[in-house]
């Protein structure tokens, strides 16, 4: 780093400163595809269904303690420098957060020699004076986890009086840029799950989430430092921890000048090698791909949102503020354990730029219903009604514009058990089994909604939706310098569909 842009980030830090504000044990070994997690042997939770709402959130926010790295003269391990990657205080981020309409953030630095000292002495009294000065957000401890053998992974810690030493035993004993001298023996897959067993046996255990997980491929199934086959051997592994994947990336705005105007060489996302596809990840947005994959073996593998958020375009970086751009939904009560529960169960959608502030689907066989996240048992044959009701809210979203839905896709793939191969990125049974635009819909104000039945499934299957503001039948490969606020998407996660004898 120049001292001309150390001495900016200083200068911005004090500015902002001031501002109030067990299945599978290892690679190779087939085992049964993990069933739903339960919430009481994550966290207790007892909670009225019918007293949940859409609560917009981000699991993946910077701070000044994603700090950068001074070499020692002497040969020792090197000073963390704080403020040197991303610049903000916690309550900064808390504070912006709020104003963008999150309702729950989680704080998540990134690591390097013995930065767990930098996350127990100074990230986390940071922390609790945020939650003191922003009241009403609600604020998870977490981390970027330097994931061993992968690239990074949000790490959640349940809110607890032992959140601090959760993370530090965690971040300690497996975050692979952690010893000093580096060890190449710590970035491998199996320290990975031995880390993941860790994890699990935890009282209440914490909840890992893939950073954009293709940002290093290559190409179009051309996979970097997250392969599909590890993704599953994480999951296998804690399936109540290792929950899914950042279905849109954050550095969104890296196509974005200090003034709003358009980079022609940014790439959304910071996706310079395999772009992404209407500013979500391939991973997820390629129809019947690696996450339909995932949901045709029945993984309650989940997707989400986030701003990643470091440096704000205004301030020379490539983020939006938390919830200016992407939020990720959870339907839950204001509370650390239903959220995090709501996580841990699918009730989840994500969109970016205001598209939507809520989404409900349901499916219904006779009497029997699920939503998002949920598991409706079908007699073989037998109808399921599906129902889409979503808010198109009227007001402007950050950039001063108001989107509009022009299409909803209903989306269908079979599930069918554990894939042969663990490297299987495809679900050639998935397909779009409806598309719907403003003729087919019932509209009243911001509410649409529309209905559909589905006929004649004669085996176990899942549903999900997706919607966009443009008019691509399927997302396409965003080019250099498009600007991210015109090419909008949204995604909820699946309901399963299970064939029994007899609907329950």
């Amino acid at each position: 780093m120049t001292l001309a842009r150390r001495s900016a980030r200083l200068a911005l830090f004090a500015v902002f400163a001031a501002l109030p504000a067990l299945a599978h044990e290892g690679p190779g070994r087939h085992a049964p595809v993990p069933s739903a997690p339960s919430a009481a042997s994550a966290q207790e939770v007892d909670v009225n269904p019918a007293e949940r709402a859409w609560l917009a959130g981000d699991h993946h926010v910077h701070s000044r303690y994603s700090v950068g790295w001074t070499p020692d003269p002497a040969g020792g391990p090197p000073k963390p420098e704080i403020a040197g990657d991303a610049i903000y205080p916690i309550p900064t981020n808390a504070a912006m957060a709020a104003r963008h309409g999150l309702s729950w953030m989680v704080s998540t630095d990134h690591g390097g020699p013995n930065h767990s000292k930098v996350n127990r002495d100074l990230a986390y009294p940071e922390l609790q004076r945020s939650r003191a000065e922003v009241p009403g957000l609600i604020q998870f401890y977490g981390m970027e986890f330097d994931t061993p053998g992968a690239d990074h992974s949000s790490l959640i810690i349940p809110h607890t009086p032992k959140e601090r030493d959760v993370l530090e035993g965690i971040e300690s004993r497996f975050a692979k840029r952690e010893p000093w001298p580096a060890d190449p023996s710590w970035d491998t897959e199996p320290r990975m799950l031995e880390a993941l067993r860790h994890m699990r046996e935890i009282e209440q255990p914490p909840v890992v989430i893939a950073n954009h997980p293709s940002r290093s491929a290559s190409g179009v199934s051309e996979w970097g430092q997250d392969r599909p086959a590890e993704l599953r051997d994480w999951n296998d592994t804690a399936p109540q921890v290792a929950i899914g994947m950042e279905g849109a990336p954050g550095h969104q705005a890296a196509a974005l000048e200090r003034d709003g105007a358009i980079d022609p060489e940014g790439s959304r996302g910071g996706y310079r090698n395999s772009p992404t596809l209407g500013g979500f990840d391939q991973m997820t947005a390629r129809l019947g791909g690696f996450w339909d994959s995932m949901l045709g073996e029945g993984r309650r593998w989940w997707v989400t949102s986030t701003s990643d958020s470091h440096v704000h375009y205004t301030d020379g970086g490539s983020d939006f503020w938390p919830g200016e751009y992407s939020k990720t939904y959870v339907k839950a009560v204001r509370s650390h354990a239903d959220i995090l529960d709501g996580l841990r169960q699918g009730r989840v959608f994500v969109t970016t730029g205001d598209l939507v502030s809520e989404l409900d689907v349901s499916a219904q066989a006779g009497a029997e219903r699920a939503e998002i996240g949920g598991t409706l048992k079908v007699a073989p044959g037998g109808d399921v009604v599906v129902t889409i009701r979503l808010r198109d809210p009227a007001t402007v979203n950050a950039a001063g514009r108001t989107p509009q839905v022009a299409r909803i896709d209903l989306i269908v793939g079979d599930v069918t058990g554990p894939a042969a191969d663990r490297d299987a990125a495809v679900n050639p049974s998935t397909r779009v089994a409806q598309r719907f635009t403003a003729a087919d819909w019932r509209r009243d104000g911001e509410e649409i909604v529309v209905t559909h039945t589905l006929s004649g499934l004669s085996g176990d299957a899942y549903v999900r939706v997706r919607g966009t503001s443009g008019g691509e039948l399927e997302p396409t490969p965003d080019p250099k310098g498009e600007d991210p606020w015109s090419d909008l998407w949204f995604y909820g996660n699946p309901i399963f569909l299970e064939m029994t004898p007899a609907a329950l």
